[in-house]
């Protein structure tokens, strides 16, 4: 493992797509980069017998989730050629359209950024301790996100 220290991956609200597209603008002047990957997850307004998903609210166990990334990250970076990789998991109430997750990885060669992409978002969807409440006119139905 590195000496680097866990990051806080959690965004209060909605990703907005100006911050995304912030983040992707930021590495045009890294030359050596030669693909990106990107994963953004969007909260569906889902039929459910209730009614249609309005948003979900996500709250996490914040400290164990950073170090449960924190080892995803370092694993993610001795499998695969990496340039980097930003994480960022929306907390808080997010509307049906909204984007929760936004997951980018950045490599020499594009195939090590979509599979080092694809194994993130699964691990960190199967690991974190993120959990999402659907929130429906008129009543909420509890169940957990990442599993």
């Amino acid at each position: 493992m590195s000496d680097r220290k866990p990051k806080n991956i959690f965004i209060t609200g909605p990703i907005s797509p100006s911050f995304i597209a912030e983040s992707i603008q930021k590495h045009s002047t890294q030359k050596a980069i030669g693909g990106h990957s990107i994963f953004l997850g969007q909260v569906r307004a889902d039929e459910t017998e209730g009614g249609v998903v309005s948003a979900i609210e996500y709250t996490a166990f914040e400290e164990l989730a950073m170090d449960n990334m924190h080892v995803i990250r370092e694993d993610i970076f001795a499998k695969y050629p990496l340039t980097c990789m930003h994480v960022y998991h929306s907390l808080g109430s997010i509307a049906a359209g909204e984007i929760c997750l936004f997951v980018f990885t950045s490599s020499a060669h594009r195939k090590a950024a979509m599979d080092a992409c694809e194994e993130t978002v699964e691990r960190l969807k199967a690991e974190l301790p993120v959990w999402g409440k659907e929130i429906i006119a008129g009543a909420t139905h509890q169940w957990k996100v990442n599993k």
